[in-house]
């Protein structure tokens, strides 16, 4: 019983862990590219439509790695495969 509860607690760690990541990598990702987005488009005007588009395709990618580490995180969190091979199921 106690296998499974380490297991559980490590995993609640795991997700917050992942959570917290997550959050800060995407955060630091979108300042980036905001930063960089504003400095080409003071640098160069002309091109800010394009400059703007392949932002947001950026920023589209940034989004889908985080919700990638979400639904990690979820699946550790709801079917956790550790458990089944203590528990044998």
């Amino acid at each position: 019983m106690e296998t499974i509860a380490l297991i559980q607690a490590n995993t609640a760690i795991a997700v917050g862990l992942i959570f917290a990541f997550a959050a800060l990598g995407t955060g630091i990702g979108f300042g980036l590219l905001g930063g960089k987005f504003l400095e080409g488009a003071s640098r160069q005007p002309e091109l800010a439509g394009m400059l703007q588009v392949r932002m947001f395709i950026i920023a589209g990618l940034l989004d889908a790695l985080s919700i990638i580490g979400v639904a990690f995180a979820a699946l550790l969190l709801f079917a956790n495969p550790l458990l089944s091979a203590v528990t044998g199921a």
